[in-house]
């Protein structure tokens, strides 16, 4: 007889731990399937390591810098395998974090691989190889996503590694081709960058950062150029030698072809879903271009079975994830929860400058037929960032002209990715762009200059 649980989760990432711990709070009986580390790709491999190894980066940056904010420091190095510690010490102690929660909320961690088997039954494979079922009133599949592959670089973890690798490598390489400019990609860059490796961006359309607005593009770039980072737009890879030593990278760009020297390429091109053996076929779960369909809330055609996170539509960002697995839980549980706006969604990108934007780009708020208001304020013109010595980038905010809604704010600079949640709070409340500029900001704060920029928009601004 299989063992009965109210839901079963398979995988415990940023969508699959909270929908466990909110159903648990709901009084639903939960199963977590997790064949590797509790916390998925993001506690273990994405989201949280990273930004332990941006930060290492960050601080040695400030050190070799030491002497613009008078202090004096001699023979500063970067230890790259104390980073790359340190790094897996953070992502331990979050996964370790995970494992406590689940304790607390009495839900069951199911160890080994899930998989969908009809009558609302999940066969999991153990390490073992043994096989278990399971069953439940619902099923909620958040199996998350991994590093996708370009056909003309293929991932050997290598010579040609993904964001995994790029995480753990066993020594700091001299130089780095970077393939894909997005957040992964642009991350890394600036980490390997600031630690002395020579980096190459290879991108295949105009701008790096191709989903941010583009003046956000134009100010990365410049800052990455003036920090010696190599970056090739309208560029693509069309072949990679790595035969020799290191690696041969033949890149095709609007000056024909260039063959550039490297001792590993890094391949951010994106996302795959994990949506291969589960079971959808069998059970005859419906999906489209390697996303479940799911509705409104995330469930599938098939009774009983949904799914949240990277294999659904939407962007592939953890509080997405998470965001969707309290709808979804909520849901199941008989509450009558609102559905997600994903025109509502922040980005953040942690690279240095960081960035952060919600809402239309000025560019798409024109197409989508808005006449608008745009307010740009430089954080040159700001006092605390120039106490900070952090004075690179800026607040664009967009206005729709006619009733004041807050279409769009796009952020460039030190710790912007802490300032983008006012814009969102905003935007859900439906304030206005009259309502932004008559809030009190407090001086001196980088956040001010969302308020400098609406002024900027309605032709107030006082510090320009």
């Amino acid at each position: 007889m299989a063992t009965k649980y109210d839901l079963i989760v398979i995988g415990s990432g940023p969508g699959g731990y909270p929908a466990a711990i909110r159903a648990s709070q709901l009084g639903l009986k939960v199963g977590v399937v997790e064949r590797d580390e509790l916390g998925g790709i993001c506690l273990n491999w994405g989201c949280i390591p990273t930004k332990a190894l941006l930060k290492s980066a960050q601080v040695f940056e400030y050190i070799n810098h030491a002497q613009d904010y008078g202090i004096e420091v001699k023979d500063a190095s970067a230890d790259f395998s104390g980073m790359v510690k340190r790094s897996r010490g953070v992502a331990d102690g979050m996964s370790k974090g995970i494992q406590f929660l689940f304790k607390k909320n009495k839900i069951d961690h199911i160890a080994g691989f899930g998989k969908l088997k009809g009558n609302k039954t999940v066969e999991v494979t153990g390490a073992d190889g043994k096989k278990t079922d399971y069953t439940a009133d619902s099923i909620i599949l958040a199996t998350g996503g991994r590093a996708r592959e370009l056909p003309t670089m293929k991932i050997d973890d290598k010579k040609i590694i993904g964001y995994r690798k790029a995480m753990v490598m066993d020594k700091k390489p001299a130089k780095m081709v970077i393939v894909g400019s997005g957040a992964i990609g642009v991350e890394f860059a600036y980490f390997y960058n600031a630690i002395g490796t020579e980096v190459t961006i290879v991108e295949y359309l105009p701008n790096i950062v191709p989903v941010e607005d583009e003046d956000v593009s134009k100010q990365l770039a410049r800052t990455f150029k003036k920090n010696g980072i190599k970056i090739m737009t309208n560029a693509e890879v069309t072949h990679v030698d790595t035969k020799g030593k290191g690696c041969k990278v033949t890149v095709k760009g609007k000056k024909g072809e260039e063959v550039l020297d490297c001792d590993v390429v890094l391949s951010a091109v994106g996302v795959a879903t994990n949506i291969e053996n589960i079971g959808l076929e069998q059970v005859g779960v419906k999906t489209d271009r390697g996303r479940v369909i799911v509705d409104d809330f995330y469930k599938t055609n098939v009774d009983g079975v949904f799914a949240i996170g990277d294999i659904v539509k939407g962007p592939a960002l953890a509080h997405v994830a998470t965001a969707e697995a309290i709808i979804c839980v909520e849901k199941i549980a008989g509450h009558n929860p609102e559905p997600l706006d994903y025109n509502n969604i922040p980005g953040c990108t942690y690279c240095s400058p960081e960035i952060a934007s919600v809402g239309y780009t000025e560019k798409a708020a024109i197409e989508a037929g808005y006449e608008v208001k745009v307010g740009k304020f430089p954080f040159s013109a700001s006092g605390k960032a120039s106490a900070a010595g952090a004075k690179d980038g800026f607040v664009k905010v967009i206005y729709d002209a006619k009733y004041g809604e807050w279409l769009g704010c796009h952020m460039i600079g030190a710790n912007v990715t802490e300032m983008i949640a006012e814009a969102v709070t905003a935007r859900k409340l439906e304030t206005t762009g009259h309502e932004v500029l008559k809030a009190v900001h407090p001086h001196p704060t980088m956040s001010e200059a969302v308020m400098e920029a609406t002024a900027a928009a309605y032709d107030e601004v006082i510090h320009l």
